[in-house]
């Protein structure tokens, strides 16, 4: 690293030019974070195989410990170093949507550190497809720990400003690669044992997957009638198995604002807004299918109706609520749609851990 990256602020933001790229990876080389661009949200990058600097992304975050960290590599030729075994569906699914928004969980490679992986005998690993992200790791040659760059169980960050606001001296530079593209985070898909199950959904759907694979995924948490609905019965959550490894994204209470959040029912939606800008509250309200009823009591913030799109927009959308001094942001709950199934995970999440800051 030279003297002149090292004199520079910390907390800045660079334009993604090739003296940038090399700038991050001489930091990472010296045990710095940085912030990284992905197609999905902004990562805290860490060197992956240096214990110390991985320890700064959890003290930068306040992330807890025992939480493992997906490793960003520069290309599927890198996994022979990472996991130890892999199967021929997993190198077909890697052939398949990487770079992409996949993370594959397979068992560990003795050389990957504990604070990666919290000390599992499992680790996350993904190929970014976002071009200044390959470039980085291409730059540094190795694996980039790289959780989002906020703090832990707030909104994630899809700009480099998002980032700069989050952690600011926390971190070295951020490298600003534009609005992420996809904009929630990675399909999580454990390979690690008999029955492939996605740990967390994504922009990768099991039924990508089972294209590629010929069986679908077992999903955490997919809700499976108990008994038909012409018997009356309560849908049941089905309950995945304490072998399961832990994973990022997979806590109750996630993604969240520090204003309460309120998931409700489009034809509730109106009704709940003028009920409680009617008792006085200042009310942010999300909405993809309603129109702006023009009532000046409401922040009315119309979202895209196309999932894609709207993933895209919603954590920007999210910040945007959590600073407008509102008593409450409602949410329009998405429809149940497998199109939609990544996004209700994200919202539902928020939900639970909105209000607590």
């Amino acid at each position: 690293m030279s003297k002149d990256t090292a004199a520079k602020p910390r907390g800045r933001i660079e334009p993604p030019t090739l003296v940038a790229i090399r700038d991050a990876a001489a930091l990472l080389r010296a045990g710095d974070i940085v912030g990284m661009p992905t197609e999905t949200v902004y990562g805290l990058a860490a060197d992956a195989l240096n214990p110390e600097a991985v320890k700064k992304i959890f003290a930068a975050k306040g992330r807890p410990a025992d939480h493992p960290l997906i490793v960003h590599l520069p290309s599927a030729d890198h996994l022979p170093r990472w996991a130890a075994s892999i199967s021929k569906d997993a190198i077909a699914l890697a052939r398949a949507f990487w770079p992409g928004p996949l993370t594959l969980i397979l068992k560990r490679s003795p050389d990957v550190p504990d604070e990666v992986t919290g000390g599992q005998d499992t680790v996350g690993l993904r190929v970014p497809s976002h071009s200044i992200a390959l470039a980085m790791l291409q730059v540094f040659g190795s694996g980039i720990a790289a959780p989002s760059a906020n703090r832990f169980g707030r909104i994630s960050p899809t700009t480099a400003e998002h980032v700069r606001e989050e952690l600011g001296e926390r971190v070295a530079m951020v490298v600003d690669g534009g609005p992420c593209a996809v904009g929630i985070e990675s399909t999580i898909l454990d390979f690690s044992r008999d029955v492939p199950e996605i740990l967390r959904p994504g922009a990768i759907t099991p039924e990508a997957i089972a294209r590629v694979i010929g069986r679908r995924p077992r999903v955490r948490g997919e809700v499976e009638e108990a008994q038909s609905r012409d018997a009356g019965r309560t849908a049941t959550a089905s309950i995945p198995s304490t072998l399961a490894p832990r994973v990022s994204g997979a806590l109750a209470a996630h993604y969240a604002p520090r204003t309460p959040l309120r998931l409700v029912p489009p034809a509730l939606l109106a009704d709940e807004a003028a009920t409680l800008a009617g008792e006085g509250s200042r009310v942010a309200v999300l909405a993809h299918s309603q129109a702006d009823p023009r009532d000046s009591r409401l922040i009315w913030q119309p979202m895209p109706a196309d999932p894609a799109t709207y993933a895209r927009e919603l954590y920007a959308s999210l910040r945007t609520a959590d600073t407008l001094d509102a008593d409450f942001i409602l949410v329009e709950a998405p429809p149940d749609d497998p199109a939609w199934r990544a996004l209700a995970d994200r919202l539902g999440r928020a939900a639970v851990g909105s209000g607590e800051g």
